[in-house]
Formats: C-alpha cells, sequence, structure tokens
C-alpha cells in the first residue's frame, strides 16, 4: 500500500510540475505577443498619422477648433466675475469635462485610423480616449483650468506621454500628443487607442501554441492514469493468484493427507484383521482420491480456457424441466441441507443449451447460497421468459457481498474477504465458471446483494 501510494504521489506531482512548466512557458509566449500587438499597432497609427499630416489638407480636429474657439470666447468673459474659490473651481470642472466632451465626440482622427488598419489588413474595431494632460484660459491674464502632473514637471511632451500611457495600460496605446492654441485657450492632450477585445487578438495568435501544451498535458494525464490503473490491475491480479495458489495448495493437501494417515492405517495389523475397517479406509482413500482428481481437473480446465473457448455440445431441453431436475438433485445430494423453493413461468419454451455446463452454473449457484449463509440456509429460484431470453434468479438469505466486492465476484480467482481474512474455503472460481458459462451459452450474469441480507445471483440465457 505504501509502495502504491509513493507511485500515485510521485506521479501527480510528475504532472503537476509539468503543468507550472507549460503555463509559464504559455505565459512567456502570451506576453511576447501582448508586447508585439502593442507596438505593432502604435507603430501603425503612428504611421497613419505621419500619413494624415503628409496631405495636409486637415488634422481631423477642424470641428473641435471651431467649438472650442466658441466657447472660449464666453468663458473668457464669465471667469473675471467669479470671485468665490469654490464657483470658481465649480466652473474649471464644467470647462474641463466640456473640453473633454467635445474632444471625444467631434474628432474624426477614429474614423480615419480605423480605415487605414482595415487598409493594412489589421483589425479595426477599438475604442478611443482623448486625455486631456493641459487646459488654459488666456485673457489679459491666464487661468489654468487643468494640468496633469507630467505636464508641470515640465518632462518632454513625447516622452512622458509615452511613458505615462504604457504605465496605465498595456492595452491603452499613444498615438500622437496635439497641442491646440487659439485666441482665448491654450490645450494640450494625447490621443490613446484601446483594443477591448485585446484577449481575443492574442488568443487567435497563440492558439496553436496553447492548443499543443494542453494536448500535451492531456496525454500525459490519461498516460498516467491508464499506467495506474493497469498496475494497480497488475497488483491485485498477482495478490487473487498468490491467494489461489494458496488456498490450492490447503486443497491439494487436506485429501492427501487422508490419504497418507489412512495408508499408514492399512498397515496396522489390526486393521488388517477387520475386513469391516479395511473396506471403510479403502472407501475413504477412493473418496478422497476422486476430490483430488476433481481438484487436478480444475486446475487443467482453467489452463485449457486460458488458452482456448470451450465447445458447448448444445442440446435443445425443456427449460423448466431441466432446473428441475437440477435443483431436486441438489436437494437430495446434500441431505436437504436448505429450504428450497421454486417457480417457474417458462409456458413450455426451450433453449439450446450444454446441459452438463448448465448444470454445473446452477450447481455453484446452489452450492454458494449453501456455502456462504451463517444459519440455516433458505433458497429460492425462479424462473421466467421474457424478451427472447429466460432469466433465471437464485437468491438467498446468506452473509451477503459487499458493494465494494460486487464488481469482482465473477473475476477468477477472487474471494471476497474481510481484510486478509477468508472465513470460508474456496478457490474463487465458482462465480468465474458461472460467468464464463452463462456468456459462452451467449448470456450473462449479474448481482445484487447488500451484507447480511443475502444475495440475488440472475442469470439470462436467450433462446
Amino acid at each position: 500500500m505504501k509502495k502504491r501510494n509513493t507511485v500515485f504521489i510521485l506521479g501527480i506531482f510528475s504532472i503537476l510540475v509539468l503543468i507550472a512548466a507549460q503555463l509559464i512557458i504559455i505565459r512567456g509566449v502570451w506576453e511576447q505577443k501582448d508586447e508585439m500587438l502593442y507596438f505593432r499597432y502604435r507603430s501603425l497609427s503612428q504611421d497613419a498619422v505621419a500619413s494624415l499630416r503628409g496631405r495636409g489638407s486637415t488634422d481631423v480636429f477642424d470641428t473641435v477648433r471651431f467649438i472650442l474657439r466658441a466657447y472660449s470666447e464666453q468663458v473668457v468673459k464669465e471667469l473675471p466675475g467669479i470671485k468665490d474659490t469654490v464657483k470658481l473651481n465649480e466652473k474649471k470642472k464644467e470647462i474641463f469635462n466640456y473640453c473633454s466632451k467635445v474632444l471625444n465626440q467631434e474628432q474624426d482622427l477614429s474614423e480615419y485610423l480605423s480605415k487605414y488598419l482595415e487598409s493594412r489588413g489589421f483589425d479595426k474595431n477599438f475604442n478611443h480616449k482623448i486625455e486631456i494632460i493641459n487646459l488654459a484660459i488666456i485673457d489679459s491674464d491666464t487661468t489654468i483650468i487643468f494640468q496633469s502632473e507630467p505636464f508641470r514637471s515640465g518632462r518632454p511632451p513625447d516622452r512622458s506621454g509615452y511613458e505615462t500611457a504604457l504605465k496605465e495600460s498595456k492595452s491603452s496605446i499613444l498615438v500622437n500628443r496635439y497641442h491646440r492654441e487659439d485666441n482665448n485657450y491654450t490645450l494640450d492632450f494625447n490621443y490613446f487607442i484601446d483594443f477591448s477585445d485585446k484577449r481575443r487578438l492574442i488568443l487567435r495568435e497563440t492558439s496553436a501554441s496553447l492548443g499543443m501544451s494542453i494536448f500535451s498535458i492531456l496525454v500525459v494525464v490519461i498516460i498516467f492514469l491508464v499506467t495506474y490503473k493497469n498496475l494497480m490491475e497488475e497488483k491485485r491480479l498477482s495478490n487473487l493468484k498468490t491467494d489461489f495458489i494458496n488456498n490450492m495448495t490447503h486443497e491439494l493437501k487436506t485429501p492427501l493427507a487422508t490419504i497418507t494417515v489412512a495408508g499408514k492405517t492399512l498397515e496396522m495389523e489390526k486393521i488388517r484383521a477387520d475386513d469391516s475397517k479395511i473396506l471403510s479406509t479403502a472407501k475413504l482413500i477412493g473418496k478422497q482420491s476422486i476430490h483430488l482428481n476433481q481438484l487436478i481437473n480444475m486446475i487443467l480446465e482453467i489452463s485449457m480456457w486460458e488458452r482456448t473457448q470451450f465447445e458447448l455440445d448444445r442440446k435443445n431441453v425443456d427449460i423448466e424441466e431441466i432446473m428441475n431436475d437440477i435443483v431436486n438433485s441438489f436437494k437430495s445430494g446434500c441431505g436437504n441441507c436448505a429450504e428450497l423453493s421454486q417457480k417457474y413461468t417458462f409456458s413450455g419454451k426451450k433453449a439450446d443449451v450444454d446441459v452438463v455446463y448448465f448444470t454445473t452454473m446452477i450447481n455453484n449457484l446452489l452450492s454458494n447460497a449453501v456455502k456462504y449463509s451463517d444459519k440455516d440456509p433458505v433458497i429460492n429460484v425462479e424462473g421466467y421468459a421474457e424478451d427472447k431470453n429466460f432469466l433465471i434468479s437464485i437468491s438467498d438469505n446468506g452473509i451477503g457481498i459487499n458493494k465494494s466486492d460486487q464488481k469482482h465476484v465473477f473475476d477468477k480467482f477472487y474471494r471476497a474477504s474481510s481484510g486478509n481474512i477468508h472465513k470460508y474455503k474456496g478457490l474463487g472460481l465458482g462465480l468465474y465458471y458461472v460467468r464464463k458459462i452463462a456468456e459462452a451459452h451467449g448470456g450473462n450474469v449479474n448481482v445484487s446483494s447488500k451484507p447480511g441480507k443475502g444475495s440475488i445471483f440472475t442469470i439470462t440465457i436467450p433462446y
């Protein structure tokens, strides 16, 4: 158990390391694509502005200039009459908001950039943002409405604007800084473009790398799970085989020991002088020899079934008749060892079955019902025809089977146990034979059971 846990933990740890490495690689690729996208669109947008300047006919802010000129002429008349500081600050805020609104709504640069990007084969959908960094109203005196910190500090315009944009958001790209002066105002502002679906653009470019990373992780995880499952299955089969060898050794030793003791008994002079004792000892030897031969034949059958599928000698028989014969023979053979009841509704239908193997299959289930019972066995055998199948159920009042054991009870050598202790003798082959025989007839077998409540085995055989 400790070794199994160690293998599992090491495997999980290795997968986590692989995932972490892949995430680091993906993150690096993502950041690289992010930087490339930023500089690509910044270069394109600045080329567009340079191209616009080269045309000389317009700077696409003509409407803005006209509106702000008229507005500044009005504001110049109002500001000198405001002496209260609070009202003056409110007026400055009003002027700032109005100018910002006009800049964003009345400019035509966004439309021009969109067409320019589309003509170059790039994504044309973006949001724009205009950021005022200096606004002042000029009359006989200059009234500062707003100044950003970089502008007040006197840093170079282009450099400070670029650093500010880069620091604020990698998705916001500074296109250009503009300076406007008129009779009554001076204005400096930055024009940004912002790709709100930037992640989609990056994802599209990194989809191949991302897909390969995810695929490789899934392949490694699947291989690990399959390998671990096979390892556990091999371990389970190894334990079952070891258990089988131990049980078979014990089963073989019992008749051999009895035969040995009986042989030594026959060497005793007083036994040889009594014909009745000689006869009883000989019968004991014969009985144990038959049991030993059955065990050997069982081992040979296992080997045969492993190599090839056994062939059925099918005969068309009345299924109800053969069931009555099997159950009645079992009841008399075990000396009325159980309370047995039968109920069949086969309606006289017949089936092609191998009588010998079919009998072995039913007898194994009846024997288990008696064997795995901690009280007087009560067995109910029922059968009926449904959808071109015979269904035969054998229920008992035995010890039952745990849910975890139910999916393995038909496996070769498997024996339900409590811990490592098997209370009842056996080789773990009875139910394995039942399943093999049912499947050889084209049917199947399943079990329903609760510990302490008994079990119900249902065989399905087509007719």
